[in-house]
């Protein structure tokens, strides 16, 4: 869940271009299609357990929740030839992220025991795991929920992006979905339009019965009793131009869709300006 808000948002609640997707024919092999590689992740009050490093290229990343409490992994690129110290130091101090520190996604939010799981480009880098998760008045990268890795490069081939049924575009300050939600398995393709002028994330929530979207906002700022969702995964802080992968698995009922990054301008949680939305499937 999203930077600075995130904070707020899950108090309770349970250089680009060398990024952007590759083609379906560019990773195909004689001997077919090329499967993703794949990382594991463990989420844990308060660290992650996580490779060093990392070749280039698509990755499937499953965050495995150890909890108790509610973590996600939100990934971010450090350019400029800055380092993790200077992304740690800088962080606490920004209402926003400087230019050299790009969010490029990664598994959004689970409930404890339970896995989050993506599929996106990594490009040779310097990165960080975080998370912005604040179950008791601080956030967890204050208990040092922070963690550095390296993508290096590699001379693999290319692999094949998942097969997706359902596109998602996030807008200021909407979700756009290319066809309507549905019971059953999905594959979601997940970008920040070109033309936003802000990244943005998706938090999917499953709403227990009767419960809404402001029953949950309500919880998290006074978290008491049971909470009336629960979190799901998605797609955390994305930057334009780069898909992320995620599937999910919709039983019939009330869903939320919400985004809880801090504006650029005015410095509140996107879904105050709108990006909210709760979806039957049936």
């Amino acid at each position: 869940m999203g930077r600075r808000y995130a904070v707020f948002a899950v108090a309770g609640l349970l250089g680009i271009a060398a990024c952007t997707e590759k083609a379906p024919e560019q990773a195909a092999t004689a001997a077919g299609p090329v499967a993703p590689q794949e990382i594991t992740v463990h989420a844990r009050d308060y660290g992650f357990e996580a490779p060093d490093t990392i070749p280039a290229g698509l990755t499937t990343i499953r965050l495995i929740n150890d909890g108790p409490g509610l973590h996600h992994g939100q990934l971010l690129r450090i350019d400029s030839s800055k380092t993790f110290a200077d992304a740690v130091a800088a962080i606490p101090q920004q209402v926003n992220f400087p230019a050299w520190l790009v969010a490029v996604g990664g598994p959004n939010a689970v409930a404890a025991g339970d896995t989050s799981t993506v599929t996106q480009e990594l490009a040779p880098g310097n990165y960080m795991w975080i998370c912005f998760v604040d179950l008791g008045g601080e956030p967890h990268y204050k208990r040092g929920m922070e963690r550095a890795f390296t993508v290096v490069p590699s001379s693999a081939p290319a692999a094949t992006p998942p097969d997706a049924d359902i596109n998602v575009t996030l807008r200021n300050y909407a979700f756009e979905f290319s066809k309507p939600l549905t019971a059953g398995q999905h594959t979601f393709k997940v970008m920040t339009a070109d033309t936003s002028s802000q990244s943005h994330e998706l938090v999917l929530v499953q709403l227990a019965p009767g419960k809404t979207g402001e029953d949950l906002l309500g919880w998290l700022q006074k978290p008491e009793g049971p909470p009336p969702g629960r979190a799901l995964g998605g797609v955390a802080d994305l930057t334009r131009s780069m898909p992320v992968y995620f599937s999910a698995n919709l039983t019939p009922g009330n869903y939320l869709l919400i985004c809880f990054d801090p504006d650029y301008n005015d410095g509140k949680p996107h879904f105050m300006h709108g990006m909210m939305e709760t979806v039957s499937v049936s």
